[in-house]
């Protein structure tokens, strides 16, 4: 006869068995023991040294592209040609100011010189005065002639001093003056030849000219971008780094990479430069890399993806991913163990305590 307490011990043993059957029926793993490498991924694009925009300083129409994309220039060398009638002008008028400064400075019919003559003249009114005065002053002395006569040539040859004086401070004011404005308007000419001058885009540095925006006869601004010039043969790694990773990358950490264009082969890179200032709309920061051994072969745009090498271990105990729970606990036999992680990779984590290689561990319930 079965019994009601027998029930409960029949319907124990049964769910204990159910239990274990589907324990052993989990994915099980143990710990192991093997390299770990941790790196930060972003994403890569292949863009020439020292690359630039170059821009017309003053407005016009394109007359002509003087070179053509692709071509190797040197600094200095000219890349394009704007036309604009407006500037030549302005040069001319500039040289005619300059000219008349000149002449009114230093030529024969100057204004100085019509100051000089007045002084010539003042002069020989002064010598005559002079003359007139000390005559009238000895006859004075011996009681010779009227006071008011002496008065008045003694009052003639002060004004004639006076007037002398004024003409020749006079004199030195208009030459200053003058001087001045052949200084100003022989700037307003050099700058005027120089806006000219400016119609003429150049190369700032060696390199390759890797696009020409306009077409000749379109018209061109200031703000406008009209050739895209870089370096021919020197390459730099642009990657864009998660700020949640941006505070694990380092100067010269090694990076390795695939290009689109190199689908079977990896290439090793260091980290040369980090942007500090992060991107707002991708919430992203630059960083620069230089290749170890570049390709023979590389264009301006190519992409890839690249993995910074933030940290390797060539011993450590690790587990899959997969196995961990809430971000620190592993199940096993006897149940939830906490851990401790160290580095970890796409889908590998380092544990520091918590499980050894020979504790078995449960892949946990999806």
């Amino acid at each position: 006869m079965i019994t009601k307490g027998t029930n409960l011990i029949i319907v124990g043993i049964l769910f204990s068995t159910l239990f274990l059957g589907c324990a052993s029926e989990r994915e099980k793993i143990f710990p192991q023991r093997t390299s770990l490498t941790e790196s930060v991924y972003s994403s890569v694009t292949i863009q020439p040294d020292s690359l630039y925009q170059a821009h017309a300083i003053v407005a016009g129409i394109l007359d002509e592209n003087l070179v053509e994309e692709g071509a190797v220039v040197q600094k200095g060398d000219p890349i394009l040609q704007v036309i604009n009638s407006a500037p030549k002008l302005n040069t001319e008028n500039a040289r005619l100011t300059f000219l008349l400064a000149k002449e009114n400075y230093s030529g024969e019919s100057g204004v100085l010189k019509g100051v000089q003559d007045q002084i010539d003249a003042a002069l020989l009114k002064l010598k005559n005065d002079s003359i007139n005065y000390y005559r009238q002053k000895r006859l004075w002395e011996q009681n010779i002639g009227s006071k008011i006569e002496f008065d008045n040539r003694q009052l003639a040859f002060e004004l004639s001093q006076n007037s002398l004086g004024l003409l020749e401070n006079q004199y030195e004011l208009t030459k200053k003056d003058l001087f001045t404005k052949v200084q100003q308007a022989s700037n307003g000419y050099k700058s005027a030849q120089i806006s000219t001058t400016d119609f003429t885009v150049s190369s700032k540095i060696n390199g390759k000219v890797y696009a020409l925006y306009k077409k000749v006869g379109e018209l061109i601004t200031t703000m406008e971008p009209l050739a895209a010039i870089g370096s021919s043969d020197v390459f730099i790694i642009e990657l864009l780094v998660d700020e949640v990773d941006i505070v694990k990358v380092q100067l010269q950490q090694k990076v390795l990479l695939t290009l689109d264009a190199y689908t079977d082969k990896v290439f090793d890179a260091r980290v040369s430069k980090i942007y500090p200032r992060k991107d707002e709309r991708s919430q992203t920061f630059k960083v620069e890399a230089v290749f170890d051994s570049p390709p023979k072969v590389l264009y301006p745009g190519l992409s890839g993806e690249g993995n910074i090498i933030i940290a390797q271990l060539e011993e450590a105990v690790v587990i899959p991913k997969s196995y961990l729970i809430d971000g620190n606990k592993v199940r096993t036999a006897k149940g939830l163990v906490e851990v401790k992680i160290g580095l970890q990779n796409l889908d590998k984590i380092e544990v520091l305590e918590g499980v050894d290689e020979n504790m078995e561990i449960l892949k946990p319930e999806e």
